[in-house]
């Protein structure tokens, strides 16, 4: 299948991805894997380039059914991968949250199931007060030098958590975030007010979720 032409934009500084991406939260649980490929055969064909999931939707299951439609259609290098950590993946208490520990152990767990070497995207899906950001963005950096992942982003940060991790990777010789997803629409329109001018300021890319609240 090819893919088709697309307004592309720069995100973060880092990544060409499509005007439109796809958000991959109802991949397998409101659509199966059949409806999936589907879908994200559809998508590509609008030259969409940039796939968003998260290990706890579904409890990995929209990961295992978003990597094997995008292999059934794409070429790795044509997509740009994103998915997340934080939630809870199980009973185990260390098996959720920010730590060295969960962030290591979840990404080899995302790769397994997307079935592929690296993501593009790894982002941190909430912030975890409980954790020092440092130790995060610490086990980010390495994955980066590891080839597991080309970039890390944050999710639902305030604007003020997102300047401290600016700080802290820029002092202690970290990854920075790239991107930050926050929830904006008509609806939702509070980070117009500090998160925006800070990820501009910054030059983080910004990744609505829910635009049509």
């Amino acid at each position: 299948m090819r893919i088709g032409r697309l307004e592309n934009r720069q995100l973060g500084g880092v990544l060409a991805v499509s005007v439109v991406g796809i958000g991959c939260n109802n991949f397998g649980r409101r659509l199966d894997a059949d409806g999936t490929a589907r879908v994200v055969g559809a998508a590509l064909d609008a030259g969409i380039n940039f796939f968003d999931t998260a290990d706890v939707y579904s409890q990995g299951e929209s990961e295992r059914v978003t990597g094997k439609a995008l292999k059934e259609f794409a070429k790795r290098h044509e997509i740009v991968i994103a998915t997340k950590v934080n939630g809870a993946m199980g009973s185990d208490p260390n098996n959720r949250g920010l730590s060295r520990k969960h962030i290591l152990d979840g990404i080899d767990q995302s790769l397994k199931r997307l079935g592929v070497d690296y993501v593009d995207l790894y982002q941190i899906h909430r912030p975890s007060p409980e954790t020092d950001i440092d130790d995060t963005l610490g086990a980010l950096s390495d994955l980066v030098h590891a080839g597991k992942i080309r970039y890390a982003g944050c999710s639902t940060f305030p604007a003020h958590q997102v300047v401290e991790s600016h700080w802290v990777a820029e002092r202690r010789g970290r990854e920075r975030f790239r991107t930050e997803q926050p929830q904006y629409s008509i609806l939702a329109r509070g980070i117009e007010a500090d998160l925006l001018p800070v990820c501009r300021q910054y030059g983080i890319g910004v990744l609505s979720w829910s635009p049509l609240a």
